[in-house]
């Protein structure tokens, strides 16, 4: 589960510059959480996942993650190979403001890092240096760091096969209080829409459609109910799907509602319309993803 609160190997208001040792090899599903402060007189701050510590020669960095605020907005990402830098993916959506509180997420995926700041998805970044050979954090420049904390889990352990879609199960027990249920996957890069379906075996009644789509982003809520559809719910702060991101997506059934988180961060409430939940038995999931695992509890 993604949770933020369980993180290992904390540090508390490093110095910075700030570099420091791993302290477990970064594996597909591992997390580094950044907490921290972006000064008022910052012109540029930067993260960098380096392979080794050295200064000269200068140590490789497969990801560095280079917030600026001067001139232009953004986020310059690269790779240092042999104290040559590569080509700039450069990112304008800019999530950090000066003076304001940040948290970044970097999670580690099998072929790219995934990072999502203040609990929104901000960019993906393909790896060009192998995985193993990263083994130190470095924080430098304008910043102030509350603290620095990972988790060390794998996601996809050894090359876990993926679902066959469209995905059709029983839940471990009939829906109700309580319950919940957890859908892992990866957007495709050309991805229109998904949808997940929590629905009543005997009647095929759909007591909760999940449907977000990519190409209008829009996040659609609605229930199948004696064969017709009901009033589509929409309203929703941000949307937090972006192709060829990686989600866990967790939803928790309450007495009213069933609320719905993508990757830690509450996304909506979805009031009961359907109320038998115990006849709720079935998770069903389908479209443009990679669906990797689904779970329920």
């Amino acid at each position: 589960m993604l949770s933020l609160n369980n993180l290992q190997n904390v540090i508390h208001n490093p110095r910075i510059p700030y570099v420091g040792t791993i302290p477990e090899k970064l594996e597909p599903g591992s997390l580094i959480v950044i907490r921290g402060h972006v000064p008022g007189d910052a012109e540029r701050f930067q993260v960098d996942l380096q392979c080794g510590s050295s200064m000269k020669p200068r140590a490789d960095v497969a990801f560095h993650f280079n917030p600026r605020f001067k001139r232009a907005n953004c986020i310059v990402c690269n790779t240092l190979t042999n104290e040559r830098w590569g080509w700039e993916e450069i990112t304008y959506d800019m999530p950090f403001q000066k003076e304001k509180s940040f948290e970044i997420v970097i999670m580690v995926l099998k072929d790219k890092f995934q990072v999502a700041v203040n609990g929104k998805h901000t960019l993906l970044y393909a790896h060009r240096i192998k995985l193993e050979k990263i083994d130190t954090l470095g924080i430098y420049d304008h910043v102030n760091i509350h603290s620095v904390g990972f988790r060390f889990s794998s996601v996809q352990k050894n090359g876990i096969s993926q679902f066959a879609l469209p995905f059709e199960a029983r839940l471990n027990s009939p829906m109700g209080p309580g319950r919940t249920v957890v859908i892992k996957g990866e957007v495709n890069m050309k991805a229109k829409s998904f949808n997940v379906d929590l629905v009543a075996g005997r009647s095929k009644d759909i007591a909760l459609h999940l449907n977000p789509r990519l190409n209008m982003k829009a996040f659609v809520r609605n229930s199948f109910l004696n064969d017709a559809w009901g009033e589509e719910e929409r309203n929703i702060t941000f949307f937090p799907f972006s192709p060829g991101m990686y989600f866990e997506m967790i939803v928790y059934c309450d007495a009213r509602d069933f609320k719905v988180a993508v990757n830690g961060t509450h996304s909506l409430e979805y009031k009961h319309r359907f109320r038998d939940l115990s006849s709720i038995d079935t998770v069903a999931v389908n479209g443009d993803i990679r669906l990797l695992e689904v779970r329920s509890w």
